[in-house]
């Protein structure tokens, strides 16, 4: 049996927030229905943007890794170029893994990851 996943993202505006996860994953739009915007690229999973009624009001409880090809500091400023924010940097103790917390333009937490 094959699965295939696709991500849900709960947000206040899909189609505002689409060009921001567009852009930051090289995805394209391929579905716009109220209330949801899906978006696809590559081999990755679809992100799907539903519109919920209610505001964000506390950390997510899933988010996303990002894991650029280049410097992580980089792509964290592209990212803010396109509207997130970044929150926080980290690492492990004892390896080379770090990462940048940052929020999409909802408030979204996500990392930018070197490992």
């Amino acid at each position: 049996m094959t699965v295939r996943i696709s991500i849900v993202l709960d947000c206040e505006d899909p189609s505002e927030l689409a060009p921001f996860w567009c852009d930051a994953l090289g995805y394209n739009e391929v579905f716009a229905q109220e209330p949801y915007v899906v978006l696809a690229g590559g081999d990755g999973p679809n992100l799907v943007l539903q519109r919920v009624p209610e505001p964000k009001t506390v950390k997510n409880r899933v988010h996303f890794d990002l894991h650029p090809d280049g410097p992580i500091e980089d792509e964290a400023k592209r990212l803010e170029g396109l509207g997130a924010m970044r929150t926080d940097a980290a690492g492990l103790e004892g390896t080379s893994a770090r990462w940048i917390v940052m929020e999409d333009p909802a408030g979204n937490e996500f990392c930018v990851c070197e490992t």
